[in-house]
C-alpha cells in the first residue's frame, strides 16, 4: 500500500492515516484530539525546532525518524534540558510506501522512549509526487532545564572533551549516496545523548556542551571561540577518528573535523573535573577523549596543534560540505 493524495484531504482517508500514525505515539495528550494541547507545570522551559530532509531516508545506523527525534532531543540536552514534549510535522510524498512510513514512525517511537519524551501534537500533509523527496519531518521540542549549560560559562583553562570518535555520520551518508562498500562498513553515530548528559550533570560540573552536527567539531569550536573571545586549542593526535572514516576522508579529501555527527558532542569542563568527565564518557563510548583546552593566545580562533609541535588555524567550515545530511 502507498500514500495517496486522498490521505491528505481531511476526510475519511486522512483520518485513517492519522490513526495509523497515532498508534506509534499513543498517550493521554494525543488521545484528547484537540486543536492544541495544554502543557502545565514546566519550570525553566527550554525549546528548540528543527527540520529533517536527509537523503537517503534510511542509512547504516538509523533513518530519518530516529534522526528527527534524537536530533531534536539532543538540542535540548546540550542546554541541560530534559526532553519532555515534542510536536511533529510530517510531509509525505504521494506514492510513498506505507510500510516504509511505519518503519520511520517506529524508529521515532523507540527514540522517544530513550528520552522519556512524548509527542503531544502533530500535523500531516500529503503532497503530489515530486514535491518532496519521500518524507520531510519538522520537530519542535520542549524540555525542562536541569542545569544551565551554556557557551557563556566557558573560561580560560577549561578542558575540552569529545564524547566519541567523530565524523561517522557524514562518512556513512556519503558512502551510502555514492555506493561505496568498505570492508568495515561505517555506521552513523545517530543516537540520543540525554542519558549521557544526564549522568554527566549528576556527577560533574559541566559548563557547556554542543552536539557537533553540520560543520562538525570544527564548527562547534569556532562558534565557542567567537562567542567567548577565547582560543580553542586542540591536539590533533588526541582527536578520535576510526580507520574506516580516515580512509573515506583520505580518498575524497575530507577533513574529519568538519564532517557532521548526529550522536557526538563536545563538552567544556574545568580542569579539576576533566578526569571524572572523561571516565563517565568512556562508560558510554570507549573512544571518548580529552582533545584540548581553552586559552587566550589567538582570540576568537580555533587552533590545531600537530604531533610535531606546529600549529594551524582550524577555520570555520564554508562552502557546500555535504548537503542534506540531516
Amino acid at each position: 500500500m502507498k500514500v495517496t493524495l486522498a490521505m491528505g484531504n481531511g476526510g475519511e482517508e486522512n483520518l485513517e492515516l492519522i490513526e495509523r500514525i497515532q498508534k506509534f505515539f499513543h498517550n493521554d495528550y494525543l488521545q484528547k484530539a484537540e486543536d492544541a494541547t495544554p502543557l502545565d507545570g514546566i519550570e525553566k522551559p527550554v525549546m528548540t525546532t528543527d527540520s529533517f530532509t536527509i537523503s537517503p531516508l534510511f542509512f547504516n545506523g538509523g533513518d530519518i525518524g530516529k534522526l528527527s527525534i534524537a536530533g531534536s532531543c539532543n538540542d535540548l540536552a546540550m542546554m541541560g534540558g530534559r526532553p519532555l514534549f515534542l510536536t511533529f510535522g510530517l510531509i509525505v510524498e504521494e506514492g510513498f510506501e506505507l510500510k516504509m512510513l511505519d518503519k520511520i514512525l517506529n524508529s521515532m517511537a523507540k527514540e522517544l522512549k530513550i528520552n522519556g519524551a512524548k509527542v503531544v501534537a502533530g500535523d500531516t500533509k500529503v503532497v503530489p509526487k515530486g514535491s518532496v523527496d519521500g518524507v520531510f519531518i519538522n520537530i519542535s521540542a520542549i524540555g525542562e532545564r536541569q542545569a544551565s549549560l551554556s557557551q557563556r560559562n566557558i573560561e580560560e583553562g577549561d578542558v575540552l572533551l569529545v564524547s566519541r570518535d567523530i565524523a561517522t555520520h557524514g562518512a556513512a551518508i556519503f558512502a551510502a549516496r555514492e555506493g561505496i562498500e568498505l570492508d568495515n562498513q561505517i555506521q552513523s553515530d545517530c543516537a540520543s545523548l540525554w542519558p549521557v548528559i544526564e549522568e554527566l550533570m549528576e556527577n560533574v560540573d559541566i559548563k557547556a556542551a554542543r552536539d557537533a552536527t553540520r560543520g562538525g567539531v570544527a564548527a562547534v569550536l569556532n562558534e565557542w571561540a567567537r562567542a567567548r573571545g577565547l582560543t580553542m586549542e586542540i591536539d590533533e593526535e588526541s582527536i578520535p577518528v576510526s580507520e574506516p572514516v580516515k580512509g573515506i576522508c583520505e580518498i575524497l579529501g575530507f577533513e574529519p573535523l568538519v564532517l557532521a555527527n548526529e550522536g557526538t558532542f563536545v563538552a567544556a569542563v574545568s580542569s579539576k573535573e576533566a578526569s571524572r568527565a572523561l571516565e563517565i564518557l568512556k562508560k558510554h563510548n570507549p573512544n571518548a577523549a580529552i582533545i584540548g583546552k581553552v586559552g587566550t593566545q589567538y582570540p576568537k580562533k580555533a587552533i590545531l596543534k600537530s604531533p610535531w609541535g606546529t600549529k594551524r588555524f582550524l577555520d570555520m567550515p564554508s562552502g557546500e560540505i555535504l548537503p542534506r545530511i540531516c
